[in-house]
């Protein structure tokens, strides 16, 4: 993991915050926008693409966590974020990732878990 800056909202309006459906990361349309999911842009492919962000974020979340120091967090590391950046995370995402990350992933070897927690380990 980067040493990178704690990915926080701009904005304390909940109605327009996003979560990521890959990761959880909770951020503002504009945080998004302008660079793209902290912890999966590679895959996601958001920054700078309003379509893509729309596709890959909702709006439908439910809790927040603040993660400080997601190596040592227990609640990182159930949540699955513990290899991710500092930042703010919904518990439960509705919704899936677009049918072209999914492939991405299972080419990769990488097992596709949605954050709705329909798929408990």
């Amino acid at each position: 993991m980067s040493a990178a800056a704690a990915s926080i909202p701009s904005t304390a309006r909940g109605k327009t915050l996003r979560a990521c459906l890959l990761c959880s990361i909770i951020q503002a349309p504009a945080d998004f926008r302008r660079k793209g999911c902290p912890n999966c842009e590679e895959l996601m492919q958001m920054k700078g693409a309003p379509d893509r962000i729309a596709i890959c974020t909702t709006t439908y979340f439910d809790g927040v966590i603040a993660v400080i120091d997601p190596e040592t967090s227990w609640v990182a590391r159930w949540q699955r974020t513990s290899k991710y950046v500092k930042g703010v995370y919904a518990v439960r995402v509705k919704g899936r990732i677009p049918e072209d990350v999914e492939a991405e992933l299972e080419g990769r070897g990488i097992k596709y878990r949605p954050r709705d927690q329909t798929d408990q380990d």
